[in-house]
């Protein structure tokens, strides 16, 4: 007889390893932690380099550059603020000003101290934050549960059906490490590293504010409880800096303290209205044929709610449906771009969690089954978006 477990979050219990095995120095804890990691990080890297084969051959096959293609729709703005800054202040229509600036800073620096130019620094450091999200989707897992569910966060992360943009000139997966990572830290009470970490978020995409409310809570209940000293007060410091320091630098430049929000609205007809837009849109899709993006994005939102509310059920800790759920509002909430609406959903990781969790407990045979279907569907999907599908990812 089969017995099925209903599995919860229960920190993971490790056996302390005897004095003379432990790692010592930063290096050598780096080492052991890769060492960990490294079932994750090479599957999240086999996935990834299926989907990527999966654009290269099919782009060459129809006569088309992979780099270019991988460095296309929004791509092509970063790389702009990489080469020439950012937009005139009169300019409000397609301002590049509502793009965050480390992703495209990154790309910058690394194309000044290497031979590479702006197009591959660009994806590298795109690459360089999908892997270090992976790693940081690991952490997370192990810490809550145990290692095998850190490797199925990380590998389910890769065969999302948009993962395609996680090695693409796009900052979801700088951003989603950053995110992981502090997280992690704020699991474990390493509060100046959450507050610093939340503070590069915040400087790479707008829902940084999500986990700036996170990290921002949870300091101020170890302030409340008087606990950890003066470092939740530097990480209440530290979360919002970066996010808060952009708007107020494009407010100055624009000479209007919501300049930010008016070039979302103006400029690229975007704005909050609650989830009215993106209910609209949905009913649209399901009512009449539409293309398969706009399936595959109610399919991902609908999905994305039904394991929010699974991860409740789980209980899931708190820090991480916050973050969850600050990220649904955020992202369901705003009308216009519904075609963009998965993408914006990547880093919202903790809602892989219940399947993380599921797939753990099942056989390895129907484990890699089960990826394996994933991984050759995000594929297909990946190549459908970037040369066929005509919008931005």
């Amino acid at each position: 007889m089969e017995v099925v477990t209903i599995y919860e979050h229960r920190p993971a219990t490790t056996t302390p390893a005897h004095p003379a095995e432990l790692p010592s120095g930063p290096i050598g804890r780096l080492r052991a932690a890769f060492r960990h990691a490294m079932p994750a990080l090479a599957a999240w890297t086999t996935v990834r380099l299926v989907g990527l084969l999966t654009v290269w051959l099919w782009a060459r096959n129809t006569g088309r550059s992979p780099v270019r293609e991988l460095t296309d729709s929004d791509g092509v703005l970063y790389l702009g603020i990489a080469r020439n800054g950012y937009d005139a202040v009169e300019k409000l229509q397609n301002s590049n000003m509502a793009f965050f600036p480390l992703y495209p800073g990154l790309t910058a620096a690394l194309g000044r101290i290497t031979p590479l130019d702006l197009r591959h620094a660009a994806l590298l450091v795109a690459w360089a934050g999908g892997f270090a999200a992976a790693w940081g989707l690991f952490a997370v897992g192990a810490h809550l549960y145990n290692r095998r569910v850190g490797v199925f966060l990380a590998v389910l992360w890769g065969v999302l059906p948009h993962s395609v943009v996680q090695v693409m000139s796009y900052s979801e997966g700088l951003f989603t490490a950053l995110a992981a990572w502090s997280l992690y830290a704020v699991l474990r009470h390493h509060w100046l590293t959450a507050g610093a970490l939340c503070l590069a978020a915040g400087l790479t995409r707008p829902t940084g504010s999500s986990l700036i409310g996170v990290v921002g809570l949870a300091a101020l209940i170890a302030v409340v409880r008087r606990q950890d000293g003066w470092r939740p007060w530097a990480a209440m410091l530290l979360a919002p800096a970066g996010w808060v320091g952009y708007l107020a630098w494009v407010g100055w430049r624009t000479g209007s303290p919501n300049g930010w929000f008016r070039i979302q609205g103006e400029g690229w007809g975007s704005s909050f209205d609650f989830g009215v837009n993106t209910v609209q849109r949905a009913q649209w899709v399901l009512s009449r044929p539409a293309e398969l993006e706009f399936y595959m994005v109610t399919l991902v939102v609908l999905l994305a709610l039904m394991l929010f509310v699974l991860s409740m059920l789980n209980r899931q800790p708190w820090q991480l449906l916050l973050y969850s759920g600050l990220l649904l509002v955020t992202t369901l909430g705003a009308a216009g771009f519904y075609h963009s609406k998965a993408r914006f959903l990547l880093p919202a990781f903790p809602l892989l969690l219940p399947a993380a969790v599921a797939l753990a407990q099942t056989s390895r045979a129907r484990a890699v089954t089960v990826l394996t279907t994933l991984t050759v569907i995000s594929a297909y999907f990946g190549g459908y978006l970037l040369l066929i599908w005509r919008f931005s990812p």
